[in-house]
């Protein structure tokens, strides 16, 4: 069994070939997949997420780990997930690799939202927004470019603007364009594309903001009580999602049919239909998308997968 630590994983897996690989597994069936969540029996807000899946006649994996929000104001900072990947062959039960929970988290969600914007996303796309500054911002950052290469500006904003700061270092480092923005209504109306990447709790993308042909995504609101964007951004955008299976427990989702500003219905397909050609994406160059980024063990089976491929 081979094991890949944060630095093998993130080595192994090239967004463009990742990508790719993520595109290619849609065009297959839906693995069946669970998701078991405990709470902190001490009371606290962290989460320990066990997430298996099972591809019809393929492999295994189960994904482990914790969600510890607080993670981020430790010195050192350290990812608010962190955990472990496992694959087995899907004949044998036999364990084939394990990797670093936190790689494979980051490199999954952000090749996830990066297939949403190849689908969704308008081919002329030249400013990205990325709202949030967490461990997964430089990541959907550069899944994004990978994703759009007409893509030519990244603005970062954040509430705590040294955070901000921190990841636009990270991307200039890279030789990206990127600066920071203090001005997030500001520069949610100047951008092409919209990724949220937060743990906020109130919406914080205004929708009456959004540019006509605006692509956005929506990654951090995985549980009900969360939210990034608002009723209006729901109602005016078309919207997809990455899998219909567990789209009930995110909150942007939720909140706006609880609120009556959109039904279900108005989901109008998942990646498994978008790929598979069932459904057509963006239709026009103004029409607004909406993706949301809500996971899931399949992602995580389908990344393992891709993974192993570079064994050999």
């Amino acid at each position: 069994m081979r094991v890949f630590d944060m630095a093998a994983v993130h080595a192994a897996l090239p967004w463009p070939f990742l990508i790719e690989a993520l595109r290619e597994a849609h065009l297959g069936p839906v693995p069946s997949s669970e998701v078991v969540v405990q709470s902190d029996p001490a009371g606290g807000e962290a989460q320990f997420v066990t997430l298996p899946g099972w591809a019809p006649g393929g492999p295994i994996v189960v994904k482990m780990v914790g969600v510890f929000a607080k993670n981020a104001a430790l010195q050192p900072p350290q990812p608010a997930v962190q955990g472990l990947v496992v694959l087995f062959d899907g004949t044998t039960g036999a364990p084939l690799l394990a990797a670093d929970g936190a790689a494979m988290t980051a490199r999954k969600t952000a090749a996830d939202s990066a297939l949403g914007s190849v689908l969704l996303a308008r081919d002329d796309v030249e400013d990205l927004l990325i709202v949030g500054a967490g461990a997964l911002a430089p990541h959907f950052a550069e899944a994004h470019l990978a994703a759009r290469p007409s893509l030519r500006r990244v603005t970062v904003w954040n509430r705590t603007a040294a955070r901000a700061e921190a990841v636009v270092a990270q991307l200039r480092a890279k030789g990206l364009d990127a600066t920071v923005s203090k001005d997030l209504d500001g520069a949610v109306a100047r951008a092409d594309v919209v990724s949220c990447v937060t743990m906020s709790d109130k919406a914080l993308v205004r929708g009456e903001l959004l540019r006509p042909g605006t692509h956005l995504d929506l990654v951090g609101a995985y549980l009900p009580t969360l939210r990034e964007a608002d009723d209006t951004a729901l109602s005016r955008g078309t919207i997809f999602v990455d899998t219909r299976i567990n789209m009930k427990g995110g909150g942007d989702l939720a909140q706006a049919v609880t609120s009556g500003a959109i039904t279900w219905e108005a989901v109008k397909a998942d990646l498994f239909e978008l790929v598979q050609g069932k459904t057509q994406g963006r239709t026009s160059a103004n029409q607004i998308t909406v993706f949301k980024n809500n996971g899931g063990a399949h992602l995580d089976l389908f990344t393992a997968s891709a993974l192993s491929r570079t064994l050999g």
